[in-house]
């Protein structure tokens, strides 16, 4: 027994070893960690690619920085474009920058009320199961060539993860049992069909393009002319309007809608409750932004960073990631929100026809370049 559990440690350090984090610029350093007992065996771990991609690029801990400082972007990005300030009391000389830091102390103390006609169980489970929910489609993308799950597959299962979350928001609305809320939550359910299905179809229409639904292998496919972007910018359109209804901001903020519903879904939620489904579409904007930016950005790819080895591909990603989220949350300074007809109209109408359109230039681009025999792969 004793020789079997220790054939099993082995194999699990050799598995380990073998799928390292290059970053030559803290080799040394790594060179004197592993001389020390435990300590070595610590850093292998967390830089073992597939624990090194969920814990901290691009999973949770670059997913916690960007949720605690694009609030703050998004706020003064508006202000600017709109001639404003901004945040600019506290602490004025640091452009309010720790106003972050008063949110976030405000959402962890605040009390969490629970009105006495909601469903009190699933009142307080359904925020947590969102934020929970919206974290798994992280661990099919690819910064480079880390990931946390390498999956032929990976592309379908995002997809299938992220067309999830309107049901956590319908779930929000119905436990709160409140009249803003259910319309909200109507609304919610009439705008995730709209956006879903032509989303759907721009990203197969890459599938089909790439020939392949594995994000390591999209994200190596050449230089800048081989971008998904330049190959099919009317699915690049189609995705990134889509994105945009998807994280329910403006000019898509139609369930939320704060003139006429006060919030819509999350009108009865203080405290850390409203604190988790106030980020989670900060969690969607960067999902769905580093999935375009692996779709039609090119992923990781980017000149090498010298030094970094397997951190270059990773530092790409992510300056294009914000790039995409930064042009998100821009859009509300510039558009006024739709009705929900309007936002119906155009989900069921101009994007339904340009996610055929793209995918039908995604078919014929592969057939004239002889290469039915991959989409046939992938289909």
């Amino acid at each position: 027994m004793q020789i079997q559990i220790q054939e099993a440690v082995n194999q699990i350090m050799s598995a380990v070893a073998s799928n390292q984090v290059n970053v030559p610029l803290l080799q040394p350093i790594l060179d004197l960690v592993a001389q020390i007992p435990m300590a070595g065996f610590l850093v292998s771990f967390v830089l073992w690619k597939p624990f090194f991609a969920a814990l901290i690029c691009p999973g949770l801990s670059t997913l916690g920085i960007l949720l605690l400082v694009f609030p703050w972007v998004e706020r003064k990005l508006c202000g600017r474009i709109q001639w404003r300030v901004g945040p600019h009391e506290i602490v004025w000389w640091l452009g309010g920058l720790p106003q972050i830091m008063a949110d976030s102390v405000k959402f962890l103390f605040q009390e969490v009320i629970v009105h006495k006609d909601a469903d009190r169980p699933y009142y307080l489970q359904f925020p947590f199961l969102s934020f929970i929910a919206a974290l798994l489609p992280l661990l099919f993308i690819s910064a480079g060539n880390i990931i946390a799950i390498e999956t032929p597959y990976a592309i379908q299962l995002m997809l299938a993860l992220i067309c999830l979350f309107p049901l956590f928001i319908l779930g929000l609305g119905w436990a709160s049992n409140n009249r803003f809320s259910f319309i909200g939550t109507v609304r919610e359910a009439f705008m995730s069909f709209a956006y879903e299905i032509p989303f759907i179809i721009a990203v197969l229409a890459m599938i089909v393009l790439y020939g392949t639904s594995n994000p390591l292998q999209m994200s190596s496919t050449g230089g800048l002319l081989e971008w998904g972007l330049f190959r099919n910018p009317v699915a690049a359109f189609t995705f990134f309007v889509a994105a945009a209804m998807a994280t329910s901001r403006l000019p898509f903020e139609i369930a939320e809608a704060e003139q006429e519903l006060a919030a819509g879904p999350h009108v009865e939620y203080s405290g850390i409750s409203f604190g988790l489904i106030y980020v989670m579409c900060y969690e969607k904007a960067y999902i769905l932004s580093g999935l375009m930016t692996i779709l039609f950005l090119g992923g990781g790819s980017g000149p090498a960073i010298s030094g970094l080895g397997d951190l270059s591909g990773a530092v790409w990603f992510l300056a294009k990631t914000v790039v995409v989220m930064t042009t998100l949350f821009a859009l509300r300074t510039i558009y006024p929100r739709y009705r929900l007809d309007q936002g119906l109209k155009i989900g069921w109408g101009a994007m339904i026809s340009l996610s055929l359109v793209a995918l039908a230039l995604s078919v014929v681009i592969v057939l004239v370049q002889g290469g039915i025999g991959g989409v046939e792969g992938v289909v």
